[in-house]
Protein backbone atom coordinates (compact mmCIF):
# COMPACT_ATOMS: atom_id res chain seq x y z
CA UNK A 1 0.00 0.00 0.00
CA UNK A 2 0.91 3.38 -0.69
CA UNK A 3 0.12 6.45 0.98
CA UNK A 4 0.12 10.26 -0.12
CA UNK A 5 0.90 13.19 2.66
CA UNK A 6 0.04 16.14 1.96
CA UNK A 7 1.86 19.11 3.57
CA UNK A 8 0.21 21.09 6.08
CA UNK A 9 0.19 22.42 9.76
CA UNK A 10 -0.80 20.09 11.99
CA UNK A 11 -2.88 21.06 15.86
CA UNK A 12 -4.52 18.47 18.02
CA UNK A 13 -4.51 15.93 20.53
CA UNK A 14 -3.70 12.16 20.24
CA UNK A 15 -3.43 9.28 22.00
CA UNK A 16 -0.72 7.03 21.28
CA UNK A 17 -0.86 3.44 21.56
CA UNK A 18 0.49 1.35 24.61
CA UNK A 19 4.11 0.96 24.60
CA UNK A 20 4.47 -2.33 22.72
CA UNK A 21 8.07 -2.93 24.62
CA UNK A 22 6.36 -2.92 28.27
CA UNK A 23 3.13 -4.79 26.69
CA UNK A 24 5.55 -7.64 25.33
CA UNK A 25 7.46 -7.92 28.81
CA UNK A 26 4.33 -7.89 30.76
CA UNK A 27 2.62 -10.60 28.40
CA UNK A 28 5.52 -12.49 28.69
CA UNK A 29 5.72 -12.52 32.51
CA UNK A 30 2.22 -12.72 32.69
CA UNK A 31 2.68 -16.45 31.50
CA UNK A 32 5.32 -16.96 34.06
CA UNK A 33 3.45 -16.46 36.61
CA UNK A 34 1.18 -18.15 38.78
CA UNK A 35 -2.40 -17.17 39.28
CA UNK A 36 -4.77 -15.16 36.64
CA UNK A 37 -2.97 -11.65 35.68
CA UNK A 38 -5.45 -8.85 34.07
CA UNK A 39 -3.52 -6.49 31.83
CA UNK A 40 -5.40 -3.72 30.79
CA UNK A 41 -5.11 -0.62 28.09
CA UNK A 42 -3.49 -3.34 25.63
CA UNK A 43 -3.14 -2.53 22.11
CA UNK A 44 -2.64 -5.15 19.66
CA UNK A 45 -0.10 -4.01 16.84
CA UNK A 46 2.06 -7.01 15.10
CA UNK A 47 5.13 -7.19 17.83
CA UNK A 48 2.26 -7.52 20.55
CA UNK A 49 0.63 -10.30 18.35
CA UNK A 50 3.34 -11.87 18.08
CA UNK A 51 3.99 -11.64 21.88
CA UNK A 52 0.23 -12.78 22.26
CA UNK A 53 0.84 -15.69 20.39
CA UNK A 54 3.74 -17.03 21.72
CA UNK A 55 2.69 -16.84 25.13
CA UNK A 56 -0.48 -18.95 24.43
CA UNK A 57 1.48 -21.62 21.92
CA UNK A 58 3.72 -21.86 25.70
CA UNK A 59 0.96 -22.73 27.62
CA UNK A 60 -0.95 -19.74 28.81
CA UNK A 61 -4.85 -19.47 28.93
CA UNK A 62 -6.47 -16.08 27.44
CA UNK A 63 -9.36 -14.38 28.13
CA UNK A 64 -10.41 -11.37 26.03
CA UNK A 65 -12.58 -8.79 28.75
CA UNK A 66 -12.89 -6.00 26.39
CA UNK A 67 -11.14 -4.77 23.35
CA UNK A 68 -7.95 -3.15 25.77
CA UNK A 69 -8.42 -5.63 28.65
CA UNK A 70 -7.19 -9.48 29.21
CA UNK A 71 -7.33 -11.55 31.24
CA UNK A 72 -4.43 -14.36 31.23
CA UNK A 73 -3.86 -17.76 33.59
CA UNK A 74 -0.15 -18.07 33.56
CA UNK A 75 1.44 -21.33 33.23
CA UNK A 76 4.28 -22.74 31.48
CA UNK A 77 2.97 -25.59 29.67
CA UNK A 78 3.87 -25.93 25.44
CA UNK A 79 1.27 -26.75 23.60
CA UNK A 80 3.00 -26.88 20.17
CA UNK A 81 6.88 -27.88 19.65
CA UNK A 82 7.19 -24.68 17.13
CA UNK A 83 7.08 -20.98 18.50
CA UNK A 84 6.34 -18.31 15.81
CA UNK A 85 8.05 -15.14 16.81
CA UNK A 86 6.49 -13.16 13.47
CA UNK A 87 9.02 -10.35 12.36
CA UNK A 88 9.47 -9.01 16.27
CA UNK A 89 13.18 -8.80 17.21
CA UNK A 90 12.07 -8.50 21.28
CA UNK A 91 9.47 -12.02 20.79
CA UNK A 92 12.94 -13.76 19.16
CA UNK A 93 15.15 -12.55 22.16
CA UNK A 94 12.14 -12.60 24.70
CA UNK A 95 10.76 -16.09 24.08
CA UNK A 96 14.16 -18.18 23.19
CA UNK A 97 15.71 -17.80 27.21
CA UNK A 98 12.04 -18.54 28.56
CA UNK A 99 11.49 -21.42 26.11
CA UNK A 100 14.74 -22.81 27.34
CA UNK A 101 13.05 -23.39 30.68
CA UNK A 102 11.18 -26.51 29.16
CA UNK A 103 12.54 -30.01 29.31
CA UNK A 104 10.94 -30.35 25.66
CA UNK A 105 12.82 -29.46 21.93
CA UNK A 106 11.31 -25.72 20.98
CA UNK A 107 11.63 -24.69 17.48
CA UNK A 108 12.00 -20.81 17.36
CA UNK A 109 11.15 -19.54 14.09
CA UNK A 110 10.55 -16.01 12.37
CA UNK A 111 9.82 -14.25 9.42
CA UNK A 112 10.79 -11.17 6.87
CA UNK A 113 13.87 -9.66 7.76
CA UNK A 114 14.03 -10.73 10.99
CA UNK A 115 15.40 -14.19 9.49
CA UNK A 116 18.42 -11.66 8.90
CA UNK A 117 19.14 -10.29 12.00
CA UNK A 118 22.14 -11.26 14.20
CA UNK A 119 21.24 -13.70 17.04
CA UNK A 120 24.83 -15.95 17.99
CA UNK A 121 25.05 -13.13 20.73
CA UNK A 122 22.35 -16.14 22.50
CA UNK A 123 24.15 -19.42 21.62
CA UNK A 124 26.91 -19.70 24.13
CA UNK A 125 25.48 -18.11 26.91
CA UNK A 126 22.46 -20.71 26.75
CA UNK A 127 24.66 -23.46 26.65
CA UNK A 128 26.41 -22.74 29.25
CA UNK A 129 23.52 -22.57 31.78
CA UNK A 130 22.59 -26.62 30.59
CA UNK A 131 20.23 -25.80 27.27
CA UNK A 132 20.86 -27.50 24.53
CA UNK A 133 20.34 -25.12 21.29
CA UNK A 134 20.99 -25.81 17.81
CA UNK A 135 20.99 -22.82 15.13
CA UNK A 136 21.46 -21.96 11.84
CA UNK A 137 24.64 -19.92 11.13
CA UNK A 138 23.83 -18.18 14.51
CA UNK A 139 20.30 -16.85 12.60
CA UNK A 140 16.84 -18.71 13.31
CA UNK A 141 15.07 -21.15 13.21
CA UNK A 142 16.83 -22.57 16.73
CA UNK A 143 15.87 -24.91 18.73
CA UNK A 144 16.32 -25.07 22.56
CA UNK A 145 16.30 -27.76 25.12
CA UNK A 146 16.50 -26.88 28.83
CA UNK A 147 15.49 -26.78 31.64
CA UNK A 148 17.92 -23.57 31.61
CA UNK A 149 19.94 -23.28 34.90
CA UNK A 150 21.69 -20.69 36.83
CA UNK A 151 25.31 -20.32 37.28
CA UNK A 152 27.55 -17.76 36.23
CA UNK A 153 27.68 -16.38 32.52
CA UNK A 154 28.95 -13.48 30.29
CA UNK A 155 27.06 -12.12 27.63
CA UNK A 156 27.98 -9.78 25.14
CA UNK A 157 25.51 -6.24 25.21
CA UNK A 158 26.67 -4.40 22.64
CA UNK A 159 24.28 -5.05 19.92
CA UNK A 160 21.08 -5.58 21.69
CA UNK A 161 19.76 -5.67 25.15
CA UNK A 162 16.98 -7.66 23.99
CA UNK A 163 18.47 -11.30 24.85
CA UNK A 164 19.78 -9.59 28.32
CA UNK A 165 15.85 -9.24 28.40
CA UNK A 166 15.02 -12.33 28.32
CA UNK A 167 17.57 -13.74 30.84
CA UNK A 168 16.58 -11.64 33.26
CA UNK A 169 12.80 -12.78 32.80
CA UNK A 170 13.72 -16.60 32.39
CA UNK A 171 16.20 -17.22 35.66
CA UNK A 172 14.55 -15.93 38.27
CA UNK A 173 12.85 -19.38 38.02
CA UNK A 174 16.35 -21.29 37.76
CA UNK A 175 16.81 -23.67 40.26
CA UNK A 176 20.37 -21.78 41.21
CA UNK A 177 21.15 -18.20 41.56
CA UNK A 178 22.60 -16.45 38.44
CA UNK A 179 25.25 -14.00 38.14
CA UNK A 180 25.33 -12.17 34.79
CA UNK A 181 28.59 -10.53 33.71
CA UNK A 182 27.37 -7.98 30.63
CA UNK A 183 30.01 -6.35 28.12
CA UNK A 184 29.00 -2.88 26.83
CA UNK A 185 25.64 -3.20 27.90
CA UNK A 186 23.05 -0.76 25.71
CA UNK A 187 19.75 0.70 25.50
CA UNK A 188 20.34 0.27 29.13
CA UNK A 189 16.60 2.00 29.63
CA UNK A 190 14.84 -0.98 28.07
CA UNK A 191 16.36 -3.11 30.99
CA UNK A 192 15.16 -0.45 33.61
CA UNK A 193 11.60 -1.45 31.98
CA UNK A 194 12.31 -5.67 32.09
CA UNK A 195 13.45 -5.01 36.24
CA UNK A 196 10.30 -2.96 36.73
CA UNK A 197 8.32 -5.29 35.23
CA UNK A 198 9.49 -8.08 37.29
CA UNK A 199 9.13 -6.46 40.32
CA UNK A 200 5.48 -5.52 39.47
CA UNK A 201 4.88 -9.15 39.65
CA UNK A 202 6.97 -10.16 42.73
CA UNK A 203 10.17 -10.45 41.14
CA UNK A 204 13.76 -9.20 42.37
CA UNK A 205 16.73 -8.55 39.98
CA UNK A 206 19.84 -6.97 41.04
CA UNK A 207 22.50 -4.97 39.10
CA UNK A 208 25.81 -2.64 39.46
CA UNK A 209 25.76 -0.15 36.66
CA UNK A 210 24.56 -2.69 34.06
CA UNK A 211 27.71 -4.33 34.14
CA UNK A 212 26.76 -7.42 36.34
CA UNK A 213 23.35 -8.90 37.63
CA UNK A 214 22.24 -10.66 40.08
CA UNK A 215 19.17 -12.99 39.67
CA UNK A 216 18.11 -15.06 42.75
CA UNK A 217 17.22 -18.32 41.49
CA UNK A 218 14.01 -20.11 43.03
CA UNK A 219 11.69 -17.00 42.94
CA UNK A 220 7.93 -17.07 41.73
CA UNK A 221 5.88 -14.57 39.52
CA UNK A 222 2.77 -13.40 41.27
CA UNK A 223 -0.43 -12.83 39.35
CA UNK A 224 -1.23 -8.91 39.39
CA UNK A 225 -3.05 -5.97 37.42
CA UNK A 226 -0.80 -4.29 35.11
CA UNK A 227 -2.03 -1.27 33.19
CA UNK A 228 0.20 -0.60 29.72
CA UNK A 229 1.31 2.39 29.73
CA UNK A 230 1.40 4.66 26.59
CA UNK A 231 4.21 4.04 23.87
CA UNK A 232 6.87 6.40 24.10
CA UNK A 233 8.15 5.23 20.25
CA UNK A 234 5.41 6.26 18.94
CA UNK A 235 4.71 9.87 21.06
CA UNK A 236 8.17 10.78 19.73
CA UNK A 237 6.48 10.95 15.87
CA UNK A 238 3.95 13.05 17.14
CA UNK A 239 5.66 15.33 19.00
CA UNK A 240 7.97 15.84 16.32
CA UNK A 241 4.91 16.43 13.69
CA UNK A 242 4.14 19.11 16.44
CA UNK A 243 7.47 20.63 16.98
CA UNK A 244 8.06 20.82 13.14
CA UNK A 245 4.33 21.60 11.50
CA UNK A 246 2.35 23.25 14.53
CA UNK A 247 1.32 22.21 17.85
CA UNK A 248 0.66 18.48 19.07
CA UNK A 249 -0.44 17.42 22.42
CA UNK A 250 -0.19 14.07 23.42
CA UNK A 251 -1.86 12.03 25.86
CA UNK A 252 -1.14 9.34 28.29
CA UNK A 253 2.57 9.45 28.72
CA UNK A 254 3.99 10.47 31.29
CA UNK A 255 7.57 11.88 31.11
CA UNK A 256 8.40 9.97 34.40
CA UNK A 257 8.15 6.79 32.56
CA UNK A 258 11.00 4.65 32.25
CA UNK A 259 10.87 4.03 28.02
CA UNK A 260 14.23 5.32 26.96
CA UNK A 261 12.35 7.44 24.01
CA UNK A 262 11.28 9.71 27.07
CA UNK A 263 14.88 11.25 26.05
CA UNK A 264 12.84 12.81 23.14
CA UNK A 265 12.21 16.05 25.36
CA UNK A 266 15.47 16.54 25.61
CA UNK A 267 15.82 16.71 21.67
CA UNK A 268 13.13 18.89 21.34
CA UNK A 269 14.43 21.37 23.80
CA UNK A 270 17.95 21.29 22.77
CA UNK A 271 16.29 22.24 19.27
CA UNK A 272 14.33 24.85 20.41
CA UNK A 273 10.66 23.27 20.37
CA UNK A 274 8.08 24.65 22.91
CA UNK A 275 7.27 21.76 25.09
CA UNK A 276 5.06 21.70 27.92
CA UNK A 277 4.91 18.65 30.42
CA UNK A 278 1.82 17.58 32.29
CA UNK A 279 1.64 14.61 34.80
CA UNK A 280 0.05 12.41 31.73
CA UNK A 281 0.55 14.49 29.01
CA UNK A 282 3.32 16.53 26.63
CA UNK A 283 2.77 19.31 24.47
CA UNK A 284 5.14 19.76 21.55
CA UNK A 285 4.50 23.44 19.21
CA UNK A 286 7.01 24.42 16.56
CA UNK A 287 8.77 28.02 17.48
CA UNK A 288 9.64 30.77 15.48
CA UNK A 289 13.01 28.85 13.91
CA UNK A 290 14.36 25.40 15.12
CA UNK A 291 17.87 25.22 15.69
CA UNK A 292 20.51 22.78 14.89
CA UNK A 293 21.15 20.47 18.22
CA UNK A 294 23.80 17.53 18.50
CA UNK A 295 22.05 13.98 20.36
CA UNK A 296 23.54 11.16 21.68
CA UNK A 297 21.14 8.01 20.74
CA UNK A 298 22.70 5.11 21.32
CA UNK A 299 20.93 4.27 24.40
CA UNK A 300 17.55 4.94 22.62
CA UNK A 301 17.99 4.05 18.59
CA UNK A 302 14.35 3.84 17.95
CA UNK A 303 14.72 8.11 18.43
CA UNK A 304 16.93 7.80 15.32
CA UNK A 305 13.85 8.13 12.65
CA UNK A 306 12.19 10.88 14.76
CA UNK A 307 15.04 12.73 15.00
CA UNK A 308 15.90 12.84 11.22
CA UNK A 309 12.52 14.23 10.66
CA UNK A 310 13.15 17.36 13.18
CA UNK A 311 17.04 17.55 12.17
CA UNK A 312 15.75 17.80 8.44
CA UNK A 313 13.29 21.15 9.66
CA UNK A 314 16.11 22.94 11.75
CA UNK A 315 18.59 25.38 10.64
CA UNK A 316 22.18 23.94 10.39
CA UNK A 317 23.90 20.71 10.72
CA UNK A 318 22.45 18.03 13.62
CA UNK A 319 24.93 15.49 15.27
CA UNK A 320 23.26 12.03 16.01
CA UNK A 321 25.54 9.78 17.81
CA UNK A 322 25.02 6.04 17.61
CA UNK A 323 24.50 5.55 14.63
CA UNK A 324 26.15 2.10 14.35
CA UNK A 325 23.02 0.80 16.53
CA UNK A 326 20.60 1.02 13.46
CA UNK A 327 22.33 -1.48 11.03
CA UNK A 328 20.33 -4.54 12.30
CA UNK A 329 16.64 -3.32 12.79
CA UNK A 330 13.79 -4.24 10.37
CA UNK A 331 16.19 -2.62 7.93
CA UNK A 332 19.31 -1.03 7.52
CA UNK A 333 17.98 2.56 9.06
CA UNK A 334 21.36 4.30 8.76
CA UNK A 335 21.00 3.91 5.18
CA UNK A 336 17.43 3.95 4.99
CA UNK A 337 17.58 7.30 6.54
CA UNK A 338 20.66 8.54 4.09
CA UNK A 339 19.08 7.88 0.99
CA UNK A 340 15.22 8.45 1.42
CA UNK A 341 15.60 12.23 2.60
CA UNK A 342 18.65 12.85 0.51
CA UNK A 343 15.62 11.85 -2.22
CA UNK A 344 13.92 15.02 -0.24
CA UNK A 345 16.84 17.11 -0.99
CA UNK A 346 18.58 16.78 2.63
CA UNK A 347 21.71 16.43 2.91
CA UNK A 348 22.82 13.80 4.77
CA UNK A 349 26.28 12.10 5.64
CA UNK A 350 28.05 9.30 7.39
CA UNK A 351 30.47 10.02 9.68
CA UNK A 352 32.00 6.45 10.58
CA UNK A 353 34.49 7.37 12.95
CA UNK A 354 32.57 9.65 15.26
CA UNK A 355 29.81 7.00 14.98
CA UNK A 356 27.62 9.79 13.71
CA UNK A 357 24.32 10.97 11.61
CA UNK A 358 24.84 14.33 10.01
CA UNK A 359 21.96 16.04 9.29
CA UNK A 360 22.00 19.50 7.41
CA UNK A 361 18.26 21.17 7.33
CA UNK A 362 17.05 22.44 4.52
CA UNK A 363 13.88 22.87 1.91
CA UNK A 364 11.99 19.18 1.67
CA UNK A 365 10.97 18.60 -1.44
CA UNK A 366 8.30 16.37 -2.05
CA UNK A 367 8.59 13.00 -3.96
CA UNK A 368 7.99 9.46 -3.55
CA UNK A 369 9.91 7.60 -1.21
CA UNK A 370 10.57 4.09 0.09
CA UNK A 371 9.17 3.04 3.54
CA UNK A 372 11.77 0.01 3.47
CA UNK A 373 9.05 -2.35 5.41
CA UNK A 374 10.45 -0.38 8.36
CA UNK A 375 7.73 1.43 10.52
CA UNK A 376 9.63 3.84 11.52
CA UNK A 377 11.23 4.89 8.48
CA UNK A 378 7.16 5.25 7.41
CA UNK A 379 6.84 7.22 9.99
CA UNK A 380 9.57 9.05 9.27
CA UNK A 381 8.75 10.39 6.07
CA UNK A 382 5.34 11.67 6.73
CA UNK A 383 6.82 13.71 9.29
CA UNK A 384 9.21 15.13 6.93
CA UNK A 385 6.25 15.48 4.59
CA UNK A 386 4.23 17.75 6.80
CA UNK A 387 7.28 20.40 5.70
CA UNK A 388 8.06 19.87 2.38
CA UNK A 389 7.05 21.53 -0.67
CA UNK A 390 3.79 19.05 -2.26
CA UNK A 391 2.46 15.96 -1.62
CA UNK A 392 5.07 12.64 0.06
CA UNK A 393 4.15 9.40 -1.92
CA UNK A 394 5.49 6.66 0.69
CA UNK A 395 5.33 3.26 -0.86
CA UNK A 396 4.42 0.45 1.15
CA UNK A 397 3.01 2.32 4.29
CA UNK A 398 1.40 -0.29 5.76
CA UNK A 399 4.39 -1.87 7.35
CA UNK A 400 3.60 0.95 10.61
CA UNK A 401 0.90 -2.07 11.48
CA UNK A 402 4.26 -3.17 13.06
CA UNK A 403 3.77 -1.05 15.94
CA UNK A 404 1.28 1.98 15.18
CA UNK A 405 -1.72 0.97 13.31
CA UNK A 406 -3.65 4.17 12.87
CA UNK A 407 -0.63 6.52 12.26
CA UNK A 408 -1.71 7.67 8.97
CA UNK A 409 -4.97 8.34 10.38
CA UNK A 410 -4.53 10.26 13.37
CA UNK A 411 -1.49 12.04 11.53
CA UNK A 412 -4.57 13.07 9.29
CA UNK A 413 -6.74 13.77 11.82
CA UNK A 414 -4.88 17.24 13.35
CA UNK A 415 -4.35 17.92 10.05
CA UNK A 416 -5.29 21.48 9.28
CA UNK A 417 -7.34 21.29 6.13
Amino acid sequence: MDCSVPLGRVHGTLTPPCSKSYAQRALAVSLLAEGVTTLSNIEFCQDTHSALACIRTLGARIEEVDASTLRIEGGLRPLDVRLQVGESGLASRLFTPIASLCDVPIRIEGTGSLLERPMQMMIAPLRHLGVEVSDTAGRLPFEVCGPIRGGEIEVDGSLSSQFITGLLLALPLAQEDTTLQVDCAVSTPYLDMTIDTAARFGVEIFHKEYREFFIPGGQRYTATHFAIEGDWSAAAMLLVAGAVAGEVRVENISALSKQADTAILDALTRAGAHIEVEPEAVTAARPETLQAFTFDATHCPDLFPALAALAANAEGESTLYGVSRLIHKESNRAKALLEEYTKLGIRVSMDEEQDALLICGGAIHATQVESHNDHRIAMSLAVAGLCSDGTMQIADAECVAKSYPDFFEDLERIRIK
